[in-house]
């Protein structure tokens, strides 16, 4: 008999994060499960991150790339919390290859990125996803900082692939992550977070010569203004 009740108890708490998914859910991923997760993720940053009700506009009509800075594994939560559109982002492979994270990165279609100089495949998958209206989101520094390890400079990879696509960049700065530089315990330590979204960048920007280190200085809360 208690052991009908734990399993009823069980099915139970299963079904209602479920139903709490499901009812805080932004955005159709293609696949019921997925919308699930996408619910609970909005619910736990919104809530325990307190991001509020903060809304990232994505252009209706036009393309864009999305472009962060990277302080923590919180961040690509907070950014699909705040769009009501499914976000590919692309990532490093070796973060991609991790067990049990691979299914979810899956799941969310990421696109590997291998760092070791081979790009091409993760580039012709990104512009592919671009052209077919898709939104792609990067994080340009190259990996996660803290104000003790910043990154000061931008990776080639954000202006190519805006090149390569005629797709404007549009900046977005995350700040109070209260564990900036972490992987496991930004997601533990309570945040109060807050995004900051710049105008779209066009094309012709992207491609001026000094266009890096002022989206560096910018994303490193140097510049008031990128535009």
């Amino acid at each position: 008999m208690a052991y009908f009740i734990s399993l009823l108890v069980l099915f139970s708490f299963i079904l209602f994060v479920i139903k709490l998914g499901q009812k805080h859910n932004g955005a159709n991923w293609g696949h019921p499960m997925t919308n699930v997760l996408d619910g609970l993720l909005r619910l736990y940053c919104k809530r325990f991150h307190r991001l509020g009700n903060q809304v990232i506009e994505i252009p209706q009509h036009g393309r864009c790339i999305l472009a962060a800075n990277h302080l923590s594994a919180l961040d690509p939560f907070l950014l699909i919390a705040a769009i009501d559109r499914p976000v590919r982002f692309m990532i490093a492979k070796e973060e991609y290859d991790k067990p049990i994270l691979n299914y979810m990165f899956r799941a969310a279609g990421c696109i590997p990125v291998d760092r070791t100089g081979r790009v091409e495949k993760a580039f012709r998958s990104a512009m592919r996803a671009i052209n077919s209206g898709e939104l792609i989101a990067l994080f340009p520094q190259g990996g996660i900082h803290s104000d003790k390890t910043p990154r000061e400079n931008i990776k080639p990879g954000i202006v190519r692939l805006s090149q390569l696509t005629k797709t404007q960049v549009l900046p977005v700065r995350i700040r109070g992550i209260s564990a900036p530089g972490t992987m496991i315990k930004c997601l533990f330590a309570r945040s109060h977070t807050q995004l900051d979204v710049e105008e779209l960048i066009p094309v012709s920007i992207i491609s001026d010569d000094d266009f890096k280190r002022k989206f560096a200085d910018w994303l490193l809360e140097r510049r008031a203004r990128l535009s």
